[in-house]
Parts: C-alpha cells; structure tokens; sequence
C-alpha cells in the first residue's frame, strides 16, 4: 500500500519490514514446556489466538542502517520507535545504558501524543484550546537529556505537571522500568520550566534482562454490556430495581433450560459516585446503568439481552432507550503475558527489493535483578510535623493513572516539594487500598515506589481493573479515572492542642 501512495506521489522510499515478533508457530511447543502466566501464575492456556513478542529498538535501527526510509514493524515497545532512530543518528552502543534510557524516556513521554501537553491533565481548566491541542516534540542530545516542546501556533499546556504526569504514566517501580534495550531508572530524573519548554535529564540505566515479554491472547467465553439512562427522583435505586430484577427472571430461565450461572457481572450506577465506594450520592435525579455480564455460552447473553426489553413497559417510570439497542454478545479476549528468552527470538527484516538480514538481541555476561523493590517508609528525607490540616490530594499533587494488564498505577507528583512529607506520611500503601477496596479483587496488593526527582509517588493497584483491557466488563477498564478518584482523599488531621504548643 505504501509503495502504490509513494508512486502516486511520484516519489520513491526504502521500505523495510520486521517480522519474528509473531510467536504462533511455536504455541505447540510453549505449551508443553509448562510456561505460567507471569504476574498469577496461571497454567498455559489450552488455546491462543495471538502471541507476540515485545522487541526494542533493534530490528529497527537494523532497518535503518541497510538504508530504510520508513520501516513497518510488527509487535514493539512504544519506546522503542523514538529510541532506534536516536540510536541510529547519534551511534549509541548496546552498552551505553544512561544514553539508552534518556531516548526511551524520550519516547515514552511522547508515545500517548496530547497526554504530555494537557491531555488529561489534573489541572485541565488551566488548558487552552482543547480542539487544538498540540503535540509534544522531544528534542533529545547525544548524552540523553532532552527539550520538549510542541507544535507552534497550537493549543494545550507545556509544564513540569504536564510532562511529569506522562513520565509516571502507566510505570511500575519506576526505578526498575524494564525495557528490551535497557533496564530504565527513572527515580531520579528532573525537569525544569523554560521560555522554550521542559528540560528533562537525569534518566539511568542498567543492562537489560535476558528475556522478551510475550503477549498472547485467548478467548473465556463472551460479554455483553447494557447502558441505559433513568431520571427522576432516586434513578440510581430505580436502575438497581431492573438490574436485579432482569437477573432474577435470566436465572431462572438458566435453571429451567441447564445453563450455568454468569461467569461474571457489574451492575453500577454511573452519577451516584459509585466509582468512589460506600460513601455515594444519596439522592439522584439522573443515573446511567452500566449493567455487564460474562459467560463461556454465547446463548445466555442472548437471552439475557431479550429480558431487558421487558423494563420498557414493566419496569420503574424514568427509563430511557437502551444505547445502541439490544446488546450484543462480543469475544471476551483475555491477556496472558510470560517471559520468553532473547536468544530464541530472531527478527528478519527485509527491504522492498527483497534483500533480508536478520537481529539477534545483544547478549551480556551476566543478569541483572530488575525486580521490584517496594519503598518504605524509612526512605522519608523530612520528618513532617505531627499535624497537617486537612486538604484533599489533588490540592497538594498532580494525578495521573493508567492500566497495566489488571494493575493499575498512580503517579502522585508534589505540587510544592514542602507538601512532599506531609504526603508521603499520609498517603501509606494501607490508605491507597482502603480507599480502593471497593475495586480490588483477589486481595490484591499495593506497592509504593519512591521518585525523589520529581518530589513525587508512585502507587500500583494489583487486581483493581476487573481483568483490565478488553477482558473487563467495567466501565473504566484501563483506569483512567482512579488518579481523579484518589485526588478526592482527605490527607491530614486538625492540630490537638498539644501539637500547637
């Protein structure tokens, strides 16, 4: 397709290929070497219907150097499509990990475009031009320190928040962010405002482990979500009354007919502040019911589907019309990431005049321990005072949330590097899952991870996003909205009268 739009132009580029990400070939032999699921442990699924390895920079830096002007890649880090051109022009080697970091921060503060110039930005009222907005310009020099800037003449914000934000954006430990290249430590980094943008440096990095992420996916039956809008007095106790009652007359059916109950469910009020826990809007005059079910049977979707038709005309006053109809049963494709060898692994690339090499990952000597480590609190610079009166979160910091599988992260960024000990003493592992109880499934954990840098936290929610992506039946499947729910927590305490002494 790109060489019949080049000719149409009158115009000719070197287009290059990268294929051996695709990993389909080799499912017989995957399953009978015992391979689990790297975060549950999970058994090998008996069927996949995609597997694919992550490559880094690499394949691509190889393309470019057999003189490729545009280069199609299967399965890559986002990274690694700012990396390998940084890598190509500035020479860096596979051992230069510092270098390698700040082009991989690089990238990943540009891969999600408008998110680093105000895009879901905390402070959003602050940003112009939302229609406009423009996107970010990584300007990077050779030791890997870098400028961004943005699009001239656009809309959207430009600030350490801003910037700050993305970093923290879908990041686990972030002094261990594991990449194919390089072993990322982002603690650390620091940025700075100026007339021209934000001046980012201080990124490190260690050898890279020996390992791909492997990606595959595998059907767990199907799921089917009904939205509907009712209004008038309590329209969230209305919308609760059809749910209930829809899943009684299915069930019953289910019995008569053999079937086995639902996998899953999610019944939630959108406009009652259920996202926020126990403590939700008492009284509403309009709600949206989010009403999802799971089930290995396409059959029972389908007559559950037929059963909510009956709440036009045998239900509570105040329903609307059913957004998009009568639901429709769709896969349920579920993720299955595990950890494969480099060595076994080789990408080919192939220009279009059909000359081929091939990549073969960059071995070291010995592994690194790129493990998480959790944070403590003995790692407090400043003991805060006994007290601090009561603020909520988003007052004192900039959130930002993102998926990763089923986890979910927050990145809690000081507004004031003063509020920094204040928010550390307060905003514990413990607080962050009593305030997400509600959420987290399995007993998931939480961990806090330490950025001194950027005067900021990072929280990542295990087993918070209901199977998170395309398997949830949720309606924030990737988060987005968790950092917004913990910026509505009350941190500090009023002085007694023996702390004001």
């Amino acid at each position: 397709m790109l060489q019949s739009l080049a000719k149409k132009q009158g115009v000719e580029f070197k287009i290059a290929t990268v294929s051996g990400d695709d990993l389909m070939p080799q499912r017989e032999n995957l399953m009978s070497k015992g391979v689990k699921e790297m975060f549950s442990g999970k058994e090998f699924p008996g069927a996949v219907n995609s597997m694919n390895a992550y490559y880094g920079a690499g394949p691509i830096v190889k393309a470019l150097e057999m003189g490729a002007d545009i280069v199609v890649t299967g399965r890559c880090t986002d990274s690694a499509l700012a990396l390998a051109p940084l890598i190509h022009e500035f020479g860096w080697k596979a051992d230069q990990f510092d270098q390698l970091a700040g082009g991989s921060l690089a990238g990943h503060l540009i891969e999600c475009g408008c998110q680093c110039t105000g895009g879901n930005f905390t402070d959003w009222k602050l940003v112009p031009e939302f229609d406009n907005l423009g996107f970010p310009i990584a300007e990077v020099r050779e030791d890997g320190s870098m400028l961004i800037t943005k699009s001239p003449g656009t809309g959207g914000l430009l600030t350490v928040g801003t910037v700050g934000e993305q970093m923290l954006y879908e990041v686990g430990d972030p002094s261990a962010y594991t990449l194919p290249d390089v072993v990322a430590d982002f603690s650390n980094v620091q940025m700075k405002q100026t007339d021209e943008g934000v001046e980012v440096w201080g990124a490190k990095g260690r050898q890279p482990t020996p390992t791909y992420k492997i990606s595959a996916t595998y059907l767990d039956g199907y799921k089917a979500t009904c939205v509907v809008n009712f209004c008038g007095g309590d329209s969230a106790a209305k919308g609760k009354v059809m749910a209930d009652a829809i899943l009684k007359r299915t069930r019953r059916i289910f019995a008569k007919v053999g079937i086995p109950d639902f996998d899953k469910v999610h019944v939630q009020m959108l406009g009652a502040e259920e996202s926020f826990g126990p403590k939700q809007a008492k009284f509403t005059r309009e709600s949206v019911l989010w009403f999802a079910v799971q089930h290995k049977d396409k059959k029972a979707l389908q007559i559950w589907a037929k059963e909510i038709a009956a709440c036009g005309t045998g239900g509570t006053p105040g329903i609307t019309a059913v957004v998009g109809g009568r639901p429709k049963p769709s896969p349920c494709l579920k993720l299955f990431s595990f950890l494969y060898p480099k060595s076994k692994v080789e990408a080919t690339i192939e220009l279009d005049d059909g000359s081929t090499q091939t990549y073969q990952a960059a071995e070291f000597e010995s592994e690194v321990d790129s493990s998480q480590t959790e944070e403590t609190e003995d790692n407090a610079q400043e003991k805060p005072w006994n007290f601090f009166y009561p603020a909520r979160l988003i007052d004192l910091a900039f959130l930002r949330s993102g998926d990763k599988g089923d986890s979910c992260n927050i990145g809690v960024i000081a507004r004031n590097p003063a509020f920094m000990p204040y928010i550390r003493q307060h905003l514990t592992e413990e607080r962050v899952k009593q305030h997400f109880s509600h959420l987290m499934e399995d007993d998931g954990k939480v961990h806090r991870y330490e950025v001194p840098g950027l005067n900021a936290l990072n929280f990542v929610l295990e087993g918070s996003l209901g199977g998170g992506g395309i398997a949830s039946i949720r309606p924030d499947p990737l988060g987005k909205a968790y950092g917004q729910i913990l910026g509505e927590m009350m941190i500090g305490k009023m002085p007694s009268k023996e702390d004001m002494k």
